[in-house]
């Protein structure tokens, strides 16, 4: 049996009771909201934790990228929405997937991309299924709910041989600007009631829209209501972040995942320790920034994730060195802290600094034995 003493570091924590939680919290949400569960995998890119997190569920999953959709297909899951816009030149590896067996459906709020994907439906002899983007407020992509572009692309999608209209998808990603629940509320119900809105609206056109999707980790936790929402797709709920603990999607203590670094050296003079997890292995999101407790790139906690008597930053990286100090110049605990001893940081942002790593160590956080690493959990990268 290895212990967190044995890992390399850097290397990524995940704690299983942790992560059990949190997904146990979303499914209780999703049954609360009458909706189903559509778990967006980019965070966790595992299939052992989508194991986790679609039980009870229909096992259907959401996705950032084709080979995510493959590595997932590969491993029993069969339902699969493409979250990003698809680009034509994909459709043959969707295509693919579906020849084994998968159903992947596909995202784009372009009439353009609409024409090209009938098109090469019909020249692969294939039927690919479409949901329409609709923007609820975030400005990335989608059309609004009100737009004459949104019954276009549904007409495209009814009329072709090679497509069929899904129904309609949104990301509320605004949310994660907000700073107060209440305002978090508030753009949950603008997400739902767009989303809703442009559903009515193909279907007031004579089109179908079965499934009206929306997601994001704050908004599934704090709307109101998903009245007319057949689906919710977050995902970050099942690791969790220091970012999300600012803006009241979680406490710190249900953080899942951490980076396990080693104190490499002190610089007393400037109250500053050094470990080997810089900018690659942390990420160098600053999501944290404006937010009230500002953590710089990770916030540093003992092997066992506790807190040292002095809250501890990492207040700069270089590509492989972090800087830890107190925030305000506080006093350090350098006797505490040796080189060689083990800490563990809680990232900014769970997506960015998961994305450095192929494998989880997997400890039982809430265990006596809570440094035992009792599996090591593949995940997938790349495009």
């Amino acid at each position: 049996m290895m212990t967190l003493n044995d890992l390399e570091t850097p290397c990524l924590i995940l704690d299983r009771r942790r992560l059990e939680a949190n997904v146990a919290r979303m499914s209780a949400r999703a049954r609360a909201l009458g909706v189903d569960l559509r778990p967006h995998m980019k965070t966790a890119k595992s299939a052992d934790v989508a194991r986790l997190a679609t039980a009870g569920q229909s096992g259907a999953i959401t996705v950032s990228t084709l080979r995510e959709a493959d590595y997932f297909l590969d491993h029993g899951f069969r339902d699969i929405t493409y979250g990003v816009g698809i680009a034509p030149a994909k459709l043959d590896r969707v295509a693919a997937l579906q020849a084994r067996g998968g159903r992947v459906r596909v995202v784009t709020d372009s009439a353009e991309v609409a024409r090209a994907v009938s098109e090469r439906a019909a020249a692969l002899g294939q039927t690919f299924e479409v949901l329409i983007e609709v923007d609820t407020g975030d400005g990335r992509a989608g059309v609004a709910p009100e737009s004459e572009a949104l019954i276009e692309i549904g007409r495209i999608l009814a009329a072709a041989a090679g497509t069929t209209l899904a129904g309609v998808l949104t990301h509320a990603g605004h949310s994660y600007g907000c700073r107060r629940i209440e305002d978090i509320v508030a753009v949950a119900e603008a997400e739902r009631a767009g989303a809703v809105r442009a559903a009515e609206r193909l279907r007031g056109a004579g089109l179908p829209c079965p499934v009206v999707s929306v997601g994001s980790t704050p908004t599934a936790l704090h709307a109101r209501t998903l009245d007319g929402v057949s689906e919710m797709r977050p995902g970050v709920y099942m690791f969790q972040d220091v970012f999300q603990a600012a803006i009241g999607s979680c406490a710190v203590d249900d953080i899942a995942i951490s980076v396990l670094a080693t104190v490499t050296s002190h610089h007393r003079e400037r109250g500053e320790i050094l470990i080997d997890a810089g900018g690659l292995a942390l990420s160098k999101d600053r999501s944290t920034a404006e937010s009230p407790r500002d953590v710089g790139y990770g916030l540093v906690v003992d092997v066992k994730c506790e807190n040292f008597d002095t809250e501890l930053h990492v207040i700069r990286v270089s590509q492989e060195h972090g800087i830890v100090a107190a925030p305000d110049g506080g006093p350090v605990p350098f006797e505490s802290l040796a080189p060689g001893t083990r800490v563990r940081v809680l990232p900014n942002h769970a997506c960015f600094t998961a994305a450095a790593y192929d494998r989880y160590h997997v400890i039982d956080g809430g265990s006596p034995a809570a440094d035992d690493v009792i599996a090591v959990w593949p995940r997938v990268n790349g495009w």
